[in-house]
């Protein structure tokens, strides 16, 4: 069994999918940090506002002996934003690579065409007639 699983995970595309995913996490990092430090910040300069503070208070809290305010209930939608932004620059890289990827591959090269020449039914009629006499 252990030869077996070994045999498995040593298999190229599970390699290949696990150096993916590796470096996709890591791609989300770098995405998130431009999204977060420069994306969102030009955003937040057209709205005049932080644009992943942006949200909507849902209900409002009350104030514990601490004066600290609790119990508010916020719909955060600006951080649901930047996280659709970096989806969609991480899904147009993605695009990018497949396609690269595909451009690079070889064309497959079209099947030989078939010799010209007599059928296999010709052939075998000409048998069949040649046996005949």
């Amino acid at each position: 069994m252990l030869k077996e699983f070994k045999e498995f995970a040593m298999k190229g595309n599970l390699v290949d999918i696990a150096v993916g995913f590796v470096m996709g996490a890591a791609f989300k990092e770098v995405v998130s940090s431009f999204t977060g430090g420069i994306v969102s910040p030009l955003i937040g300069m057209i709205f005049e506002a932080d644009f992943k503070a942006l949200r909507y208070q849902l209900k409002e809290g009350t104030l514990n002996d601490a004066g600290e305010m609790v119990g508010e209930v916020f719909l955060e939608y600006g951080t649901f934003l930047t996280n659709v932004i970096d989806f969609i620059i991480v899904a147009f890289v993605m695009f990018l690579v497949v396609k690269g990827v595909n451009r690079m591959k070889k064309k497959e090269e079209p099947a030989p065409a078939a010799p010209s020449g007599p059928s296999e039914i010709d052939l075998l009629k000409e048998i069949r007639d040649s046996l005949k006499k």
